[in-house]
C-alpha cells in the first residue's frame, strides 16, 4: 500500500454512511461525505487536491487528517491461459494475492479477505500459511481498484478479456465470514453507484461453512453465496476441513436452507474431487440426496495437484461419471477447470511462498 500513515484515517475503509459520520466529526455537513464518496473510486484519483468541488480549506483539513490508500508496484505473473496473478504489498510487509481470470465476455477477479487462513483445509496451500490477520475494507477493495488500473494501462486489444473487472469472487486467501464486518463494508463499496458500481449478481462470497454467520451475510447483502462442501459424510469432511468439527454437514445444510435467498438465485456448492477420497458413485448419490431440497447448482472442481500435498486428481472419466449421477438426479452441475495452474494461481494454490 502507500507509505506510513499511522496517524491518519484511510477513507477507503468507509462506506458512504461512514464518510458522512467522519466529515461530521470534522465539523462538515453530510453532503461533503457524499461528495468524497463520488471521488474516491474514480480511476486516477489519489489526492484530495483533485476533488475540485470541495473547498480548498476543507481539502487541507482532509490532507491533515486522512489519506487515500492504493496498491503500487504489484508483483505480476501471467499464466499461459491468460490469467494474471497479482501480489499486493501491505503496509505491514505482508503480501496478499488476487487472480484475474479473463473470458471473452467477462473478467472475474478472485480476491482475498485475510492474510493467510485459519481454517486448515488439508487440500489448500493457503492453509500452510496459517492465519495472520484480517484485511481492512480498504485492503479488500483496493485489489479491485489496482486491477482496474492495470487493465486501464494496457494497450487496446492486448488483454484477452474485456477492459474492466466485471465479476468479483471472494475466493482468494482467507475465510470471508471470519472477517464479516470488513467484508460487508467492502461489499457496500463495491456495489454503491458512487463506489465501484458492480451489480450484486456479479459478486460471489465463498465460505468453507461458518454456519452461524450465513444468515447475517444474507440479511445484509444480496450477493451470491458459494459453499465449499467437498465431502458428503462428516468423517471425511472433518479430515479434509477442520471446520466440520464445529459445524457438521447437516448443521451447515440446515443453515443453507434458512439462508435468505433472493428470488431466482441459487446457492453454489463447490466440491473438489479427490481420487479415492470423495469421488465414488456412492458419494455422488449421497450428495444428490443431501442437496435435493436446496435451490442450488454444483461446481465440480478437479483437484489441482501440488507436490507438497498428497492428494490426486481422479481423472476425466471418474469426474464425468460423478457428474452424470448428479445430472440424473435433476441437479444443475458444472465441471469447473481452474485456470492459472502454471503460476500457482488455480483454486487452492494461493500462498505467498509461491510468488516468484
Amino acid at each position: 500500500m502507500s507509505s506510513d500513515h499511522t496517524k491518519k484515517t484511510d477513507l477507503k475503509n468507509f462506506s458512504e454512511d461512514d464518510l458522512v459520520a467522519y466529515v461530521a466529526s470534522l465539523g462538515q455537513p453530510p453532503f461533503r461525505g457524499r461528495q468524497i464518496m463520488s471521488w474516491l473510486y474514480r480511476a486516477g484519483i489519489t489526492k484530495f487536491s483533485q476533488m475540485t468541488d470541495l473547498a480548498k480549506v476543507f481539502r487541507q483539513v482532509l490532507e491533515e487528517n486522512s489519506y487515500i490508500s492504493q496498491y503500487s508496484d504489484p508483483i505480476i505473473e501471467k499464466a499461459d491461459d491468460g490469467c494474471v496473478k497479482f501480489g499486493f504489498h501491505l503496509d505491514d510487509g505482508h503480501i496478499i494475492e488476487s487472480v484475474l481470470i479473463p473470458e471473452p465476455d467477462r473478467n472475474t477477479l478472485c480476491i482475498s479477505s485475510q492474510v493467510g487462513c485459519a481454517m486448515g483445509c488439508t487440500f489448500c496451500m493457503t492453509a500452510s500459511m496459517g492465519f495472520i490477520r484480517n484485511l481492512s475494507p480498504a485492503e479488500i477493495v483496493n485489489q479491485i481498484c489496482a486491477v482496474r488500473d492495470y487493465l486501464d494501462s494496457l494497450p487496446a486489444g492486448e488483454f484477452p478479456g474485456p477492459d474492466k473487472v466485471t465479476n468479483v469472487v471472494y475466493m482468494g486467501m482467507g475465510e470471508p465470514l471470519n472477517n464479516l464486518d470488513n467484508v460487508l463494508t467492502s461489499l457496500e463499496i463495491l456495489t454503491h453507484q458512487k463506489g465501484l458500481d458492480l451489480a450484486t449478481r456479479r459478486i460471489t462470497v465463498s465460505t468453507c461453512g461458518i454456519a452461524t454467520k450465513l444468515k447475517e451475510l444474507g440479511e445484509k447483502s444480496s450477493v451470491n453465496l458459494a459453499i465449499s462442501l467437498h465431502a458428503v459424510d462428516d468423517e471425511t469432511r472433518r479430515k479434509l476441513m477442520p471446520v466440520n468439527n464445529r459445524y457438521s454437514i447437516d448443521e451447515l445444510l440446515n443453515a443453507c436452507r434458512q439462508f435468505p435467498l433472493p428470488k431466482r438465485k441459487r446457492i453454489m456448492f463447490e466440491y473438489i474431487l479427490l481420487k479415492d477420497i470423495n469421488d465414488s458413485d456412492n458419494d455422488a448419490r449421497e450428495l444428490a440426496r443431501k442437496l435435493q431440497d436446496i435451490p442450488c447448482k454444483i461446481n465440480l472442481l478437479p483437484y489441482n495437484e501440488s507436490p507438497q500435498l498428497p492428494f490426486k486428481n481422479p481423472g476425466s472419466k471418474r469426474i464425468h461419471a460423478f457428474q452424470k449421477i448428479l445430472i440424473d438426479a435433476h441437479l444443475t452441475v458444472f465441471i469447473r477447470h481452474s485456470r492459472g495452474a502454471d503460476i500457482s494461481a488455480a483454486c487452492g494454490q494461493l500462498a505467498t511462498d509461491n510468488l516468484k
